[in-house]
């Protein structure tokens, strides 16, 4: 049996969100939740999301439900979507939809939830009744965004109102499984997450990582290597021959990997999803940048450096650097990041 509707903004509103596609973006989404919660106490929160994301979602206190979208990225998946929209029906008060896709607006929209809100995009008339412009120059960041839909049009438009932090749950007792099950040992732990889905440019070279890693375990340290099966090959360009040095790229889960960045002193990190996380547990972030822009999606914590050339030619926002030479990342130092780790090491 569905439940009454609460009243629009006040207590006992549900709201559901149709989350982002990717580990970053997942984590920002948690500033609009935290902001849904400070604004509407009471009110209880969904989240569509893909089925990776449920570890993510499963440790942040403002998520109430997840409602799992089995379809790829890039996927259509209307019998999917249809199915999770019946399954919704009667249960929501309003919506909003943080991708710009015209699919993403699908679900709320056959569920017939009340009220649907979104940014103006790929010709959405009718699936959304709140549509919002996109201000890029005011709403210049990624999880400013995100908030702003979730506040009043017009304060959302002066694009000056407060941001609050992600911040995940750890599970102790999975840390101590996990730091049994892969042998890691009782030396202060650096993390290292050399991937970047997005593309090579933003991935600064292993080479370095691996530099990095040697002087690392000289001044006592452990290293993790961490991220998805896709970068167990790059893992293994860092941690191999090198002691005290762990290459657990694709022998963790996302949930397992939240728990882990939390026991690390400090992670050296592309602009990535795990970047994300790495801040949203508190762990101290040496954040790369070469084709992207820390302005943009910056690591949301006061707990970060920021390591970026600004070269002429950079941030491009490029998959691959288009003049062939990645110097913004090449030309970084693994002897500047090592001297930032050091720097920060009580």
């Amino acid at each position: 049996m569905a439940e009454a509707a609460g009243p629009p903004g006040g207590e006992g509103e549900r709201i559901l969100v149709v989350g982002p596609s990717w580990v970053g973006d997942m984590v920002m989404a948690q500033s609009l939740f935290k902001t849904l919660k400070a604004r509407h106490p009471g009110c209880r929160i969904g989240v569509v999301a893909p089925g990776w994301s449920r570890p993510i979602l499963e440790r942040m206190d403002e998520v109430d439900e997840v409602a799992g979208l089995g379809v790829g990225h890039g996927e259509f998946g209307l019998v999917s979507r249809r199915q999770l929209a019946a399954s919704l029906k009667g249960r929501f008060d309003r919506a909003i939809v943080l991708p710009r896709s015209w699919k993403s607006a699908l679900v709320p929209f056959l569920a017939r939830i009340p009220r649907r809100s979104g940014f103006t995009g790929e010709q959405r008339f009718g699936l959304l009744n709140d549509r919002r412009p996109l201000d890029k120059a005011t709403l210049d960041q990624t999880v400013k965004r995100f908030v702003a839909l979730g506040l009043p049009r017009e304060e959302a438009a002066a694009g000056d109102f407060a941001i609050p932090r992600p911040s995940l749950r750890l599970d102790i007792d999975n840390l101590v499984e996990q730091r049994v099950a892969l042998g890691l040992s009782s030396r202060p732990a650096i993390g290292m997450m050399p991937g970047a889905e997005y593309g090579p440019a933003k991935q600064w070279p292993l080479t370095h990582f691996r530099e990095l890693a040697r002087a690392l375990v000289v001044e006592g340290f452990e290293v993790r290597v961490l991220g998805g099966p896709k970068d167990v090959d790059a893992g293994e360009v860092i941690a191999d021959g090198l002691p005290h040095t762990h290459n657990l790229c694709g022998r963790t889960r996302l949930a397992d990997a939240v728990d882990l960045l939390g026991d690390c002193r400090q992670v050296v990190t592309n602009d990535s999803g795990l970047m994300h996380v790495a801040a949203a547990v508190g762990t101290r972030v040496q954040a790369l940048y070469g084709s992207s822009s820390p302005a943009y999606t910056p690591p949301l914590t006061e707990n970060a450096e920021i390591h970026s050339l600004a070269l002429d030619c950079s941030p491009c926002f490029q998959r691959t650097c288009p003049l062939g030479h990645t110097n913004c990342l090449k030309q970084l130092t693994p002897e500047r990041v090592l001297q930032a780790v050091l720097a920060a090491t009580p």
